[in-house]
């Protein structure tokens, strides 16, 4: 191990490199952890800004602010910046700055190929943002980039598909690193079955991303010779199919949706049992149900294309395969429920993020299992109701476990505690609005308006207008969070080692500001 405590060590007595040089260079898992969150930050904000001109357009029926076109740019760029720029480098930050802390390790296990993996991220996004300023405008045929639709997209084309290549490789490197850290760099006495739940939801997840950005890298690479290059996969003309594509990005697609849950789910886990004051109700049964979770994301795939024309077997076997994924998801919150249940609760940020992931989580999962029976679907298929589901599962669910971890972690992070009554402003704000910006989706879509439209039919207008008063709440709020990070990052109380009462794994053992190294000498796990 000698040779890895390189010369920067001698240099410096903490390591650290000064100025811009040390986040240009810095191979410490706690700088690229930190600058991945920064990123999510800039990027959530940014996808918000486009979510904003989507809602401001539907707040009254008529066309009012932007012209069709660049209103499906914006439903795109919303779409790909909030998923693979807000949602996964979030959870990816906190891999990076929770996974060494929680497994006793002194760094991720590549830190080198840490740092690439987060510049070509940044790099990859920087060419899909510059796309808004290219002839044609950005990619316009939403996130799913649907032949022959993504015809409609101009000088941006390759631009897109080259900036998805960069972020698939992004994800891919990161992933392995995950799995390597964790295999390898265990503290003596931690067993697989003694890590975190965190822990084990990345290393669940890691596996999931290699298996399935390559595929994505598949797909979009036979659009881009289909563009260019006179093949015809998915072009009918010359012998190929345009419904392959949506085959070949499903099932990229879906197993991409649980990879920016599982990690959420392992939030969640941790912060449940510090604040119930007891240890998570059944972990075995918990490790196996995010096992089983990932396992099953393979064979739902088709649920997305009920109505491509499918035979009748196949839209029951995916009806039935979906509604199975339901049951692992119940396991989690049984378990979750059993956790809380006769504990001594308390009510921080982050336990309240936590119980609003909670209710509002289930919410999405139950209007999935309407969406997963196939004769329902048919109705259901291309309206507000999918909206309104995915978003209950990625906003309550996704993002509001990253707040909640945000909240759990910071003074860990930076030293200092948070402002309490700020923090729970917040979350009643956002927990509010998110519901007044996405429960009426679901009346809108049961009534027909179809998604990703500029303008609707009069009798759409009241929900639309409730709709879009939320989002713009909600996305206010959101600066809120920004002010209290910036806040606490910059001064405040001094937090403890511990910041909870009690809470359970290593990342409690060491000082808050947690040292720039951590365990240079392992700690031994009982």
């Amino acid at each position: 191990m000698a040779h890895h405590e390189h010369a920067a060590d001698h240099a410096h007595h903490d390591g650290k490199p000064q100025g811009i040089r040390r986040w240009l260079t810095t191979t410490n898992h706690k700088d690229i952890g930190t600058m991945y969150l920064v990123f999510s930050l800039a990027m959530f904000l940014i996808g918000g800004l486009f979510a904003m001109v989507i809602r401001a357009e539907l707040f009254q029926p008529g066309l009012q602010f932007v012209d069709p076109g660049f209103f499906n740019q914006m439903t795109t760029m919303h779409a790909l910046v909030m998923v693979f720029g807000a949602v996964m480098p979030a959870t990816v930050g906190l891999a990076n700055w929770m996974i060494p802390m929680q497994i006793g390790a002194p760094d991720m296990a590549l830190p080198r190929m840490n740092l690439f993996s987060f510049w070509l991220l940044f790099f990859a996004f920087m060419l899909l943002l510059s796309t808004l300023f290219l002839p044609g405008g950005a990619p316009a045929a939403g996130w799913t980039l649907y032949p022959p639709l993504v015809l409609q997209t101009g000088d941006a084309f390759p631009v897109a598909v080259f900036a998805v290549h960069l972020m698939g490789a992004s994800s891919i490197m990161g992933a392995i690193n995950v799995i390597v850290t964790i295999m390898n760099m265990r503290a003596p006495g931690m067993g697989l079955l003694k890590m975190p739940l965190f822990t084990w939801s990345w290393l669940i997840t890691a596996y999931l991303l290699i298996a399935v950005m390559p595929v994505l890298a598949g797909g979009v690479t036979m659009l881009l010779t289909d563009h260019f290059f006179a093949t015809s996969f998915f072009n009918p003309a010359g012998g190929g199919d345009p419904v392959l594509f949506q085959h070949v990005f499903w099932f990229f697609g879906h197993p991409e949706v649980y990879i920016m849950i599982l990690p959420a789910f392992g939030i969640v886990s941790e912060i449940l049992q510090t604040f119930s004051r007891k240890p998570i109700f059944g972990y075995e049964t918990m490790v196996y149900a995010i096992a089983s979770i990932a396992f099953l994301s393979f064979i739902v795939w088709a649920h997305h294309m009920f109505t491509v024309g499918m035979p009748l077997a196949g839209q029951m076997f995916f009806t039935l395969s979906t509604m199975l994924i339901a049951i692992p998801t119940g396991v989690k919150v049984f378990n979750w429920t059993a956790t809380m249940w006769r504990g001594s609760l308390s009510f921080e940020p982050p336990m309240l993020f936590a119980i609003a992931f909670l209710f509002l989580f289930t919410i999405g999962g139950f209007s999935g299992l309407m969406l997963a029976i196939a004769p329902a679907d048919f109705q259901y298929h291309d309206t507000y109701f999918v909206v309104a589901h995915f978003h209950y599962v990625l906003v309550p669910g996704a993002v509001f476990a990253i707040m909640a971890a945000v909240y759990y972690w910071l003074p860990k992070w930076t030293g200092h505690m948070y402002d309490m009554k700020l923090a729970t402003f917040h979350f009643w704000m956002s927990t509010i609005f998110v519901n007044v910006l996405f429960f009426p989706q679901h009346f809108l879509g049961l009534a027909g308006m179809p998604r990703r439209i500029p303008d609707y039919a009069t009798q759409f207008a009241d929900w639309n207008m409730v709709s879009s008063i939320g989002a713009f709440g909600f996305g206010l709020s959101q600066l809120l969070f920004v002010y209290i990070i910036i806040k606490a990052a910059r001064g405040g109380e001094k937090a403890t080692a511990q910041v909870w009462d009690q809470p359970a794994g290593l990342e409690w053992t060491v000082p808050s500001p947690a040292p720039y190294h951590t365990f240079d000498t392992a700690p031994e796990v009982k």
